[in-house]
């Protein structure tokens, strides 16, 4: 019905603990009443922020499926501190809060992830020591390849 009132959603899971973030864009018969709406109701579970309808299968690919790619990254560190040791329930405790601050660092000091990557290491250091392997090893390239394919799966599905 072209009278309809459509508003796409993409939300993620961590909206159960309220720290999630949720993308939308609105259809032409939405008003900006509906649209604050929708911020208000979402804005309780985390962010909220209005895009162009074409970025929202991109949008999936980075934050919709973005928790389980953060959930590998604390399981592998977190299986990696267990390998050198530490007993499980602290090394997934250690891994998740890095994770947390790591991301809260981002947001609030608005400072480029390079730059605060940067921040941590030191000459001939452990960061920058385990930064190569992560770096030769092909991680970062993995996970472009990761938000690559979620984005074209949710065109081919949408």
């Amino acid at each position: 019905n072209p009278d309809s009132k459509i508003v796409r959603l993409m939300p993620n899971t961590p909206c159960i603990v309220r720290e999630g973030v949720s993308v939308f864009c609105s259809g032409p018969q939405v008003t900006p009443q509906d649209n604050a709406t929708v911020k208000q109701l979402f804005g309780t579970v985390g962010q909220i922020d209005e895009v162009k309808e074409s970025m929202i299968d991109a949008v999936t690919g980075v934050s919709g499926s973005g928790p389980a790619y953060m959930y590998l990254i604390i399981e592998a560190m977190a299986d990696g501190g267990v390998k050198q040791g530490l007993p499980r329930d602290l090394a997934y405790k250690l891994a998740a809060q890095t994770m947390v601050g790591a991301g809260r660092m981002v947001l609030d000091t608005h400072t480029h992830p390079a730059v605060l990557k940067d921040e941590v290491c030191s000459p001939g250091g452990t960061t920058i020591t385990a930064l190569d392997m992560l770096e030769k090893s092909g991680l970062r390239t993995s996970i472009m390849q990761a938000v690559e394919a979620a984005t074209k799966r949710c065109t081919q599905i949408s």
